[in-house]
């Protein structure tokens, strides 16, 4: 009774311990002398930013207008709309640099005492929980990678879920299965490698327990289990949803075996487990010379130098060698499951330099969705902080005069041969004096450790619980501290993030805020480009309000990037491609946009060689570069009286744009509902926007003729329309953009994103879609009075297409002795190609 009580007293105190660590260690960024930068700030701050100022204006914040031209925010898995960030954003309207980092911090301080739950409901010694904590929270990718925020939520509901599951299966309890569930769902409510592998290592958790217990294990886990997958599968299941539709529509709806390969851990940043910063990644003195920036080692491999960083201490490590190899205690059934899984991890982390990726990428489930197998190095992780735990627990619960010396020095061997290793590759890359100092200070934390081990062997049973607590809580704390604290990938000043701050001084945002100041009921909604200031700045306008035709995000739509030449950022001006279609500032697609304003850092005559004197306008030289002005940028909403046909795919492609004015004929792929002559049109008709929303939009007009109200937002199938009240359809126009048609007279015109609604119908269109029968029925008797299909002499009946001028701006002019007329334009005249999209 009392060794539980001391147990009691133990995991209370290492709680505490861990707790107060965990404010040390995390205390650069909790004060805000620090903030944690690059993803963490532009992507992921303005993420939270636009999330905050839409709850407190009252808008909806799953449609997103101010990059990419118009954005699905609520199928985004990165917007954290279905994540905890939202009561952040609910109870602060600007949350800054501090409190959206402690957010993130907050997440492993979670899983850190998740793991101690987990160990304390086994009845393992509270040192063990301690440092599995610890690990768990400060040791590879936790401390390396914590600028990829929604992979630090991922890993750290991996934590709870993990910890719950073992409680359900070990309890067989209903609640806990639901909690389970719970847990498990918010893991993969931001789908990202990381949740994928930590859904597969809790599965793997399951199958163990019924391979162990055998049929009554099984069944008596069935309604718990019943019951987590349930609460799971509702927390997930229409997010994942719209993420799915979302995915297939963007750039990266999967990613290729040689793409995903780029992202492997090359096998020599394996030694970083045993020399922290063996190629220079912390040090500010040495140039970062990891095999990612060796060609000879690198090949085309695509890694930044965090991540290739697997240091979990030299305790921990050496724990897991030795006794954990050693005398077996990694085989025990209590942890053999987690050595499987965690030597899955470093293979699958490996990638494409052992056969297991291609296999699993070919047959797992999720594999190919994801670009980086090096993800796994979180799981490498979290899955040491448990196993080295374990070993602990094993070393101070052993029999009385059970010595360590003869593993201790089979671990220092193992250092030993780790280090040789180190020298030679740092000698082949003409790095040996680099190597010098990191591979001193790794022997000096072995020493440690080696020396922690034995003075820890002393101190069994309850007398010495607070002992071993302290001494595991010191060692491992200035061991993580030392080799995974602050640097420069985890950690920056924040006056280099200004630019994402809603009241920064910068004179460029300035400058453009006032530049588009929205006038009451104008038609005009100016678009901006931010043509390569920096890392930081293209999602700027999330947190300043302004539309942007660029961002910085792996997903984005598929038409609108291929047709304005996006990219996952825009950092540089050498990263601003154009194409076909968007081929200059100076562009019909531009004035359609209504890019009226591009900043650069440059002379924007270095980046858009095709543009001529008089083009655009300089209107202002800021400290960060030069403004200029598209004075021929088109207002949000026009009022077009015409149309014509178009085949945007070959408009893509070519680049060409039918000789129309459009202001006067929209552009088509398809007839309008209402049959009206094709050709242009000049209306002169009162337009009025008189709101616009995230998820809404308003217009009024009043024309004497009917025609198209074109908003020039990228079109999306989740948005629905209404004229006068009444449902109608949104036509496709000018390739990208919306329209609807409208009579005569004076009308209301709704747009409002519709993403239950949108979804719902694009799945049921999927399921509903049937193969043409076999056999069709034959074609109804024209009757006296009905149009006939003219026809060329000897050939067959033709489908309407393009009219003669649309052919001839697209370059699919008839051929010789092939009649010119409209009704005469044969099917053969267009394209294949075109024809089958």
């Amino acid at each position: 009774m009392k060794r539980v009580d001391a147990r009691g007293a133990g995991y209370l105190l290492a709680a505490i311990g861990f707790v107060l660590a965990w404010v040390v260690l995390c205390w650069p960024w909790l004060s805000g002398s620090v903030t944690i930068p690059f993803d963490a700030k532009a992507h992921f701050q303005a993420q939270v930013q636009f999330l905050a100022s839409a709850l407190h204006s009252g808008q909806s914040p799953f449609w997103n207008h101010n990059i990419f031209g118009g954005s699905p925010q609520i199928a985004d898995p990165q917007s954290l709309i279905f994540s905890p960030a939202i009561l952040l954003a609910l109870f602060n309207p600007a949350p800054s640099f501090r409190a959206v980092d402690a957010y993130v911090l907050a997440h492993l301080l979670a899983g850190g005492l998740a793991f101690l739950m987990y160990f304390r409901e086994r009845g393992w010694h509270p040192a063990g929980g301690m440092m599995a904590a610890l690990v768990f929270a400060f040791g590879a990718s936790s401390a390396w990678r914590v600028q990829h925020v929604g992979q630090i939520a991922s890993l750290a509901f991996f934590a709870v879920a993990f910890w719950l599951t073992a409680r359900m299966l070990q309890r067989n309890s209903i609640l806990s299965g639901v909690l389970a569930g719970f847990a498990g769902g918010l893991m993969v409510l931001e789908p990202d490698q990381v949740a994928l592998l930590g859904g597969y290592v809790l599965v793997a958790v399951v199958v163990a327990h019924w391979l162990e217990g055998g049929w009554p294990a099984f069944r008596a886990s069935l309604l718990p289990i019943s019951a987590a997958s349930l609460v799971g599968l509702a927390v997930i299941a229409m997010p994942l949803i719209w993420t799915f539709l979302f995915a297939e529509a963007t750039t990266r709806p999967e990613i290729d075996l040689a793409e995903a390969g780029r992202g492997s851990l090359h096998p020599v940043s394996l030694l970083t487990a045993f020399i922290g910063d063996l190629f220079g990644a912390k040090d500010p003195v040495i140039d970062f010379w990891g095999p990612y920036s060796t060609p000879q080692r690198a090949m085309d491999l695509a890694l930044s130098e965090n991540m290739a960083q697997v240091y979990v201490g030299a305790l921990p490590l050496l724990l897991i060698l030795t006794p954990g190899l050693t005398r077996g205690w990694l085989w025990d059934k209590a942890v053999r499951p987690l050595t499987l899984s965690f030597a899955v991890m470093v293979l699958y982390a490996l990638g494409r330099y052992t056969p297991l990726f291609q296999l699993v990428y070919d047959y797992l489930p999720g594999v190919k969705q994801f670009r980086r197998p090096a993800d796994a190095t979180f799981l490498i992780g979290a899955l040491a902080a448990l196993l080295s735990g374990y070993v602990l627990h094993r070393v101070l619960t052993a029999a009385e005069g059970t010595a360590f010396r003869r593993d201790l020095l089979i671990g220092a061997g193992a250092v030993l041969a780790s280090i040789l290793a180190g020298f030679v590759v740092a000698y082949d890359d003409g790095h040996f004096r680099d190597a010098l100092k990191p591979v001193a200070f790794a022997i000096g934390w072995f020493a440690v450790a080696a020396g922690a081990v034995l003075l820890l062997q002393r101190w069994r049973g309850a007398a010495g619980t607070a002992a071993a607590v302290v001494v595991v809580t010191g060692v491992v704390a200035a061991d993580l501290g030392v080799n995974n604290g602050p640097n420069d990938s985890t950690a920056l000043p924040p006056s280099m993030y200004d630019v994402l701050q809603p009241q920064t001084k910068n004179e460029t945002i300035a400058l453009l805020k006032n530049l588009m100041v929205p006038v009451p009921g104008s038609t005009r909604r100016d678009r901006v480009e931010l043509l390569g200031m920096g890392f930081e700045w293209p999602n700027a306008g999330m947190v300043h309000g302004f539309d942007h035709t660029l961002g910085y995000n792996p997903l984005r739509l598929a038409e609108f990037s291929e047709a304005v030449g996006t990219r996952d950022g825009i950092a540089r001006p050498v990263d601003r491609k154009f194409t076909p279609l968007f081929s200059s500032y100076h562009s019909r697609l531009a004035n359609l946009l209504g890019l009226r304003y591009i900043a650069s850092p440059v002379p924007v005559e270095q980046i858009d060689h095709a543009l001529h004197e008089g083009d655009l306008k300089l209107i202002a030289r800021t400290k960060q570069g030069y403004v200029y002005e598209n004075p021929d940028a088109l207002p949000r909403v026009l009022f077009v009286g015409g149309w014509q046909f178009a085949d945007f795919e070959s408009m893509r492609l070519s680049g060409r744009w039918p000789e129309t004015d459009p202001q006067q004929a929209v552009l088509l792929d398809v007839e309008p509902p209402v049959a009206t002559p094709e050709g242009p049109v000049a209306v002169q008709a009162d337009v009025k926007l008189t709101a616009y929303r995230n998820a809404l939009v308003e217009i009024e007009v009043t024309t004497p003729a009917a025609g198209f109200v074109v908003l020039n937002d990228i079109w999306h199938p989740w948005w629905k329309a209404e004229v006068d009240g009444v449902e109608t359809e949104i036509l496709k126009a000018n390739v990208l953009f919306r329209a609807v048609q409208v009579p005569a007279g004076t009308h209301k015109v709704r747009f409002s994103f519709q993403p239950l609604d949108g979804a719902i119908a694009e799945l049921r269109a999927r399921i509903d879609r049937h193969e043409p029968e076999d056999k069709l029925p034959p074609p109804p008797m024209p009757e006296r009075d009905a149009p006939q299909i003219v026809t060329a002499p000897g050939e067959g009946p033709r489908l309407s297409g393009p009219s003669e001028s649309v052919r001839n701006s697209l370059g699919l002019s008839t051929g010789p002795g092939q009649p010119q007329s409209r009704t005469g334009t044969a099917a053969a005249q267009i394209p294949s190609d075109a024809m089958a999209r």
